[in-house]
């Protein structure tokens, strides 16, 4: 299950783009997949069309295995592990792993 949502702030732990930070684009649950802003980048061959009379390649960002990225806290400013917790009221939370402060 992932933790992570849509405009989270994410730290890339592994792969090419390995200490980069970017906004969260999309989260597709299903497959484990996460998109990141700047994060991951291919080109795309675009055939000519009306849309794209040019034709040409557009750069866009490619998706990236959710367990190649973690949490950034807004607090710390450190990329955290992330766990669910139920605060007073009752209400689920995430929550730092190692800290226990809500992120």
């Amino acid at each position: 299950m992932s933790l992570l949502k849509k405009n989270d702030t994410v730290q890339v732990i592994s792969g090419e783009d390995k200490g980069k930070r970017g906004k969260v684009l999309m989260v597709d649950r299903e497959n484990d997949r996460i998109t990141v802003q700047g994060i991951s980048l291919v080109y795309k061959h675009l055939k000519r069309s009306q849309k794209h009379p040019q034709g040409g390649r557009i750069q866009m960002e490619a998706a990236i295995h959710i367990s190649n990225v973690m949490l950034v806290d807004s607090k710390a400013g450190q990329p955290v592990r992330v766990k669910m917790t139920v605060n007073k009221d009752g209400k689920r939370v995430r929550s730092s792993a190692k800290g226990g402060h809500p992120v």
